[in-house]
């Protein structure tokens, strides 16, 4: 287990669970929490036992956004709203950007901020009794559009409107139904349908699943995916996956993928 500010990290079984850890503030993100995200993130990456990588957070809640009293009483003489806006985006983007596939483990509160920090991993996994919401309009903050972008993304411009305009809090049932929640688990089953999904994620070829995640990105940013394609097409006959995938079909046996990062 390694420790950075206000979070953990662990590698068991090919997981890399980054743990916001600061139960007694439903896990709130502190100034320093946020900025210590991106190095933890990078731990668990540069980590090769790692093929899925888990953000969670500790007790009874994911995470309740960010500690705004905490931070207003903060000594740096910078304006402290901004502080936590760099320090919250450069946090989004690194996990909008990590080359391994990032799973949310949602209960309780996840809300604003925390609400950030799920729907910029690839999935969600939420307990059906969880509470989520993006709440900047109650706050009167202009909402950042890497947000925004990626609310869209999984939404769509409506639901994203409502969430948005209403600084509504919808429940995991009504987060699933309008795709903001990938999985919903039932009431103290939120670990069992956690490692379901990572366990299949971890059985599957790693480079197939880093290929579709460039190819993803590519489109979504607009730009032509296919030469990227192309290069991990080859990467596939090179590293022998391709080969092993169609030998263990053939054979109706599990394939052993053995590409890493």
């Amino acid at each position: 287990m390694t420790r950075f500010e206000g979070l953990r990290t662990t590698v068991e079984g090919g997981v890399g669970r980054l743990v916001v850890d600061r139960p007694a503030k439903r896990n709130a993100m502190s100034l320093a929490m946020w900025r210590a995200l991106p190095d933890a993130l990078a731990a668990l990456v540069a980590d090769p036992a790692v093929l899925v990588v888990v953000v969670a957070g500790e007790g009874e809640h994911f995470c309740a956004g960010a500690d705004i009293g905490d931070l207003l009483r903060g000594p740096d003489p910078q304006d402290p709203m901004q502080l936590v806006r760099e320090a919250d985006l450069a946090a989004q983007r690194a996990l909008l950007a990590c080359p391994k596939p990032t799973v949310a483990a949602v209960r309780g509160s996840c809300i604003g901020g925390g609400l950030e920090l799920a729907i910029s991993c690839d999935l969600r996994v939420a307990e059906e009794t969880a509470r989520l919401g993006i709440t900047p309009a109650r706050l009167g903050v202009a909402y950042a559009p890497t947000g925004i972008r990626t609310l869209l993304e999984l939404v769509g411009p409506g639901a994203a409107r409502r969430l948005l305009f209403t600084a509504g809090i919808v429940d995991a049932v009504e987060a699933h139904r309008i795709g903001l929640v990938d999985v919903m688990a039932g009431p103290g089953d939120l670990e069992d349908a956690l490692g379901e999904l990572v366990d299949e994620l971890g059985s599957r070829s790693q480079l197939t699943i880093a290929a579709a995640k460039e190819s993803i990105r590519l489109i979504l940013d607009g730009a032509d995916p296919e030469p990227a394609a192309q290069a991990r097409y080859r990467e596939t006959i090179a590293s022998g996956e391709l080969a092993e995938g169609v030998a263990a079909f053939a054979e109706r046996r599990a394939p052993v993928f053995r590409w890493r990062r």
